[in-house]
């Protein structure tokens, strides 16, 4: 049950890496919803491998199939399944990593957890490539919450120590956060997108890999949602955050520098603006207590340097028993950051759209019989 997640819209993954196909079975998606498969293709796009130089050269064509569930391009409210097939895989890149596991990769961990008898080629159920059948059902989640004037976006805020222009809390916008959606390098500011470019560029060259900060906004979500102590936005966000490979922090509004501050700093007072209560500032990430207050959410997760590096690294032999140099082959991404702004907006979008059900606030199909 480990790869299946959701209450209400239930997201099931299947796949491997170099596997025969990845995909997604969806259960609870509503009849009658249109899914606009161009605007769905193009969301895919943007993590697709190959189409960058700041990413894997991997070349995939990443085309959704789907296999059941609609009629045409709509949905009929039954399971919903797409697969995606594998067309350019090299296993024997990973020939060499049998008895010798990677350094901070799932070799060592998942050896002992399934006593070998994984498929870790290329990183198998556990690699990045499972982030595309996550980007398939949250780019549907999206389109729905869209349809509900509920708006998800995200930007490469930042890159080992270049930082782009942050998302205002306060008055967050649709226009922000469609910033990024046609670009090929996804962050706001022209120019500090040069000097990320710049920045993964040497360590690539470097045969080396850079970690980095991805920020998520979303305006329109409806007020009080969200349930104390165990189901809060907060916690659900983070749950499906820390499912996505290679991320490890997690920080909303504020975060950690909240620390730094006073009460009287952090607190978000409460105003009347254009006759509803609003708060002036928004530190807390339109989240208190778990449940949302109506205003923006900001959230940024940190994502870890790609640990399949052209460097020599130290490692063990598992058949010796005894210290060995090991050096990775294969294609990999420079910055994991650079294609992961479309997957957290496909996340933040599947954990809202469930919530959002959960609390009844999904309108139903009325055939007025």
């Amino acid at each position: 049950m480990s790869s299946i997640i959701g209450n209400n819209f239930k997201i099931s993954l299947f796949g491997e890496s170099h596997g025969k196909c990845v995909g997604v079975v969806i259960d609870g998606m509503p009849p009658g919803f249109e899914i606009d498969m161009y605007k769905l293709k193009s969301f895919l796009d943007r993590r697709r491998p190959g189409l960058s130089k700041f990413a894997t050269p991997r070349s995939e064509k990443d085309k959704p199939i789907f296999m059941s569930g609609l009629k045409g391009n709509v949905s009929t409210g039954f399971p919903l399944c797409v697969i995606v097939e594998n067309e350019d895989k090299k296993t024997s890149d990973y020939d060499n990593l049998k008895e010798i596991p990677r350094p901070s990769h799932c070799d060592y961990t998942a050896l002992l957890k399934y006593v070998g008898f994984a498929d870790l080629n290329g990183s198998g159920h556990m690699s990045g490539r499972l982030t595309l059948p996550i980007c398939i059902a949250g780019g549907i989640a999206k389109q729905m919450l869209e349809k509900r004037k509920i708006f998800v976006g995200a930007h490469l805020y930042k890159v080992g120590d270049v930082k782009d222009t942050q998302y205002d809390f306060v008055n967050l916008d649709i226009e922000t956060l469609k910033k990024t959606d046609n670009k090929n390098f996804p962050a706001i500011d022209k120019d500090k997108s040069e000097k990320m470019k710049e920045l993964i560029e040497r360590v690539k060259e470097e045969k080396d890999s850079i970690g980095s900060i991805i920020e998520v906004g979303v305006i329109g979500m409806p007020k009080a949602v969200g349930k104390p102590i165990f189901n809060t936005v907060e916690g659900r966000l983070s749950q499906m955050a820390f499912s996505i490979p290679g991320v490890k922090g997690v920080e909303f509004g504020m975060g950690f520098d909240c620390a730094k501050l006073k009460g009287s700093e952090h607190n978000d007072n409460y105003i009347i603006k254009d006759g509803k209560i609003k708060t002036e500032t928004n530190n807390n990430s339109g989240i208190v207590s778990g449940i949302t207050n109506g205003m923006p959410i900001v959230y940024r997760c940190a994502f870890k340097p790609t640990p399949s590096i052209g460097k020599i690294q130290n490692s063990v032999n598992l058949q010796t028993m005894k210290e060995e140099r090991l050096l990775i082959e294969g294609r990999h991404d420079p910055c994991i950051g650079v294609r992961a702004v479309s997957v957290m907006e496909a996340a933040t979008s599947l954990v809202l759209i469930d919530m959002i059900m959960e609390e009844g606030l999904w309108q139903e199909i009325d055939l007025d019989l």
